[in-house]
C-alpha cells in the first residue's frame, strides 16, 4: 500500500486592500507601500527560519534570530516576462548550545532544503548566515 503524503493547505482573502486568513481572522495591517513582491521576500525568510528552528528543536537546541531579504524583480531574458531574477536571504542566527560548524552546516541546509518558499522559486534563493558571529554555509551531512 502506498503512503499517503502529508498535504497543507492554506486559504487567504484579498479584501480591500487587506489580507487575512480565509475566516476573516489574522487580517495583516500591512502599509501601502508594501506589494506582493515584499510579502515573498518576506515568505522567504519566514519559512527558512521555521524551518531553521525545527530542525534545531529536534537536535536538542534553541534557535532565534534575524534575517535581511532583498529581491531583484525584471525581465527574464528567457522569455522577456518580469520575475525574480535574483533572491538573498542573510541571517544573524544564535544556536545554543553551539553546535559547531560542521552540525551547524548540516541544520542550515536542512532549513534551505525544506522551505517550501524557497523550492517553489524556479531562482534558486542565496542564503547567508552569520550563526553564534561566525559565517556558516550550509552543506550536506556526510553519507
Amino acid at each position: 500500500m502506498a503512503m499517503q503524503t502529508k498535504e497543507f493547505t492554506y486559504d487567504v482573502r484579498l479584501e480591500d486592500g487587506g489580507v487575512m486568513l480565509a475566516d476573516g481572522e489574522g487580517a495583516i495591517d500591512a502599509p501601502a507601500v508594501w506589494k506582493p513582491d515584499h510579502f515573498l521576500v518576506a515568505a522567504l525568510l519566514t519559512c527558512t527560519l521555521e524551518g531553521l528552528r525545527y530542525h534545531a528543536e529536534r537536535a536538542g537546541l534553541e534557535a532565534s534570530g534575524r534575517g535581511d531579504g532583498h529581491a531583484l524583480i525584471t525581465k527574464r531574458e528567457t522569455d522577456d516576462r518580469y520575475a525574480v531574477v535574483e533572491i538573498v536571504a542573510a541571517y544573524e542566527i544564535a544556536l545554543e548550545p553551539d553546535p559547531g560548524d560542521d552540525r551547524t552546516a548540516e541544520l542550515l541546509f536542512k532549513a534551505e532544503r525544506d522551505c517550501f518558499v524557497g523550492a517553489s522559486l524556479t531562482t534558486e534563493p542565496e542564503y547567508r548566515w552569520k550563526v553564534n558571529g561566525r559565517a556558516v554555509s550550509a552543506r550536506a551531512a556526510p553519507s
